[in-house]
C-alpha cells in the first residue's frame, strides 16, 4: 500500500532477511539503491527503524519504506570526541550510528571524514585509518597521522589489547572463559561459526568475563584475541547470550534502541616513543542504564 506522502507499507509473508526481501519487493531497483534506503534510515520494521541488512523478518511483520529517513543527521565536523592526540596518533570516541570510513553509499557522515575535516580546518594534516568499528558499535578508534605510523601500527596490531564492554541477554555459563572457533561470512552478509575450518573461514578467539548481572541482562568484559567481522556478536550469541539490539544474531530485546557493544579500552606501545598507552572510553549512558548498578566504565 502506498500512502499520499509516497511511503509504502508492506506485510511480510515468510521468514527471511531484510535485504533479500527488499531486493525482491522493490524490483527493479538496484542493489545499491536498496542499500542506500537502509543506510539512510528509510526502512522500519514494525515501526522500528533499522539499518541492518540481515534484520530477521517473520510472517506478518510490517515493513514501512519512506522517502525521508529517520536515521541520524549528518554531524558537524567540530565536536568529534578526541581521547588522545599527539604528532603521531589520534584516538577518537566514536558515537553509535556513525560509520568508521566511507562506503559506496555514504562518504560524508563517517568518523574519518569528520576527523579529516576538523584537521584540515586547523591545517593539521590528515588522518590515516588504522582499524575500524562497526557502525552500530561505539567507542575508541585509533588513527595515525602519517603513512609510516599507520603501517607500523598495523604490522604490530596483534600487540594491541582491544577490550570491549557488551550488554547481553542472560548470563553465560561459565561466567568467564574463552571461545575458539572458525567464522565464515555468507552471501547474506551474516557470519556463522563452525568448530572445524572450512573454505573461506577464519580462526577467531574471544575471551570474556561477566562483570555484572542485573535482571535479565549482563555486562561483560570482552577481549579480542583476533579481529574478525562480527566476532563478539557471533561468539556471545553462541553462548546463548546475544548482545542486546542484535536481532540478526538472535537478540529478543532492544531496551535502548541500539546495539549493546562498546569499544572500551585500547592498550598498545606508542609506535614512536615506545611508551605504553592505556586509553579508555566510558560506557555510554544509555547502555549504563541497562546495567546501572555497575561502576565499571562509568563516566
Amino acid at each position: 500500500m502506498t500512502a499520499n506522502d509516497g511511503s509504502r507499507s508492506l506485510v511480510v509473508q515468510q521468514d527471511g532477511k531484510l535485504l533479500a526481501w527488499l531486493l525482491e519487493e522493490l524490483r527493479p531497483m538496484s542493489r545499491t539503491s536498496v542499500k542506500q534506503l537502509l543506510a539512510q534510515g528509510c526502512i522500519s520494521v514494525n515501526d522500528e527503524p533499522t539499518t541492518q541488512f540481515d534484520h530477521p523478518l517473520k510472517p506478518n511483520d510490517r515493513v514501512l519504506i519512506t522517502r525521508e529517513g529517520k536515521g541520524p543527521t549528518t554531524r558537524k565536523p567540530e565536536g568529534l570526541p578526541i581521547v588522545y592526540k599527539d604528532d603521531a596518533l589520534i584516538v577518537i570516541d566514536k558515537p553509535e550510528g556513525l560509520l568508521s570510513v566511507a562506503t559506496e553509499i555514504e562518504r560524508r557522515d563517517t568518523a574519518f571524514a569528520l576527523l579529516n575535516a576538523e584537521l584540515t580546518a586547523k591545517q593539521e594534516g590528515r588522518p590515516f585509518v588504522v582499524h575500524r568499528l562497526d557502525r552500530d558499535t561505539s567507542g575508541l578508534i585509533l588513527f595515525a597521522r602519517d603513512v609510516e605510523v599507520r603501517d607500523r601500527l598495523q604490522a604490530n596490531w596483534e600487540g594491541v589489547t582491544k577490550t570491549y564492554l557488551a550488554v547481553a541477554e542472560g548470563t553465560p555459563n561459565p561466567p568467564e572463559g574463552m571461545v575458539r572457533n572458525y567464522l565464515t561470512e555468507g552471501r547474506d552478509l551474516r557470519v556463522r561459526a563452525s568448530e572445524v575450518q572450512r573454505e573461506g573461514s577464519k580462526h577467531a578467539v574471544t575471551r570474556y568475563k561477566v562483570l555484572e548481572t542485573r535482571g535479565p541482562y549482563s555486562l561483560l568484559e570482552v577481549v579480542l584475541k583476533t579481529g574478525r567481522k562480527h566476532q563478539i556478536r557471533v561468539h556471545l550469541a553462541g553462548l546463548g547470550c546475544p548482545v542486546i539490539g542484535d536481532e540478526g544474531y538472535g537478540a529478543k530485546t532492544n531496551p535502548v534502541r541500539r546495539l549493546g557493544l562498546h569499544a572500551w579500552k585500547l592498550e598498545f606501545d606508542h609506535p614512536v616513543t615506545g611508551q605504553r598507552l592505556e586509553l579508555e572510553s566510558p560506557l555510554p549512558k544509555n547502555l549504563k542504564r541497562v546495567v546501572s548498578s555497575t561502576e565499571v566504565g562509568q563516566e
